[in-house]
């Protein structure tokens, strides 16, 4: 027979697992309707008004309508592979929700090396996405698929410069021992270049406007997705405003002091902080015209790159000088 505490164990990591998905799940639905509204006054209208107040229920219904939508597979797509695609991407996205800390003791597992495991399986994503570019067997999605490839690899290197500083003044990969390490300041004062560079990275490797050329529809119809419909396209939808509450968290817990903060309760601030981050990116998403991909590329291998490299060097000269 299996013992009692394992059984227990399994159980309980269960539950942690459905209050996550439940948590993603509501948090997407209500970023979908609120990028909604943002859009809408940004642009001088009202967006969506009828379903619910203010639209509220808008979003329910949207998903209700791509779960009774068929799913279509084309003629020409690599079946297994066109299948699979979009698990391995929400998958890549929803891992990362193991290591947040909401608070200073709401978190699934406080692993000792939490941000090196969320950068490692959220980067996972970029596989799924050249999947599903390669198994449309669409000429376009595969263009989207190397698109996303080449961005985010290029991206993602400049971004990981910017976390190191963070882990060199702190010493650790801890999730909590880097909020609890600014109880005084936030890092974002010490390393304001860091933030910087982290949050235009982050943007980019979420695919959001000014860098989404991977799904740019003037160019690519869809882009990486063109061939999907139904619940297959969701999943796609779902990922990316997982990956933007994810980015938002890291940035939230490496410069923003996490879930610490006055007279609300650390899950208040911490939410708080996540949210407007994501405001952010909305704001800018609606703001700025698409970069072209040359234009693209060069920005991340010609000025980030070498910024995170200085930025590296000038926070190891003060650490130095300092001791």
């Amino acid at each position: 027979m299996m013992d009692l505490p394992f059984i227990l164990n399994f159980l309980l990591m269960c539950a942690k697992a459905a209050g996550l998905l439940g948590f993603v799940s509501i948090s997407v639905m209500f970023l979908i309707w609120w990028e909604r509204k943002i859009s809408a006054h940004i642009q001088s209208r009202l967006g969506p008004m009828i379903v619910g107040w203010h639209g509220a229920l808008q979003t329910i219904a949207d998903t209700l309508k791509l779960l009774l939508k068929e799913n279509i597979v084309c003629r020409e797509a690599d079946k297994l592979t066109f299948w699979l695609a979009p698990l391995v991407v929400f998958v890549a996205s929803f891992l990362p929700f193991v290591a947040i800390p909401f608070s200073k003791n709401l978190i699934a597992q406080d692993l000792p090396l939490g941000l090196l495991y969320i950068l490692a399986v959220s980067s996972v994503g970029v596989i799924g996405i050249f999947m599903a570019g390669w198994g449309s067997g669409n000429k376009y999605s595969l263009l989207g698929g190397m698109r996303t490839a080449a961005q985010i690899i290029s991206y993602e290197i400049p971004l990981v410069l910017s976390i190191l500083p963070i882990v060199m003044m702190t010493g650790s990969l801890s999730m909590n021992t880097i909020i609890g390490a600014q109880k005084n300041v936030w890092f974002i004062c010490y390393q304001p270049i860091a933030f910087l560079i982290y949050f235009i990275s982050a943007i980019a490797e979420v695919n959001r406007a000014p860098f989404d050329i991977a799904e740019a529809e003037s160019e690519l119809v869809a882009g990486f997705h063109t061939e999907y419909s139904g619940m297959k396209f969701s999943m796609f939808f779902l990922a990316e405003y997982t990956n933007m509450f994810v980015v938002s968290v890291i940035a939230t817990t490496l410069f923003l002091g996490g879930w610490q903060g006055p007279l609300l309760p650390g899950i208040a601030w911490f939410l708080l902080k996540v949210y407007f981050l994501i405001f952010v990116m909305m704001w800018i998403r609606w703001t700025f015209p698409r970069l072209r991909v040359d234009q693209l590329m060069d920005f991340a291998w010609k000025f980030l790159m070498p910024l995170a490299f200085l930025n590296i060097l000038v926070t190891a000269l003060v650490m130095a000088l300092i001791k």
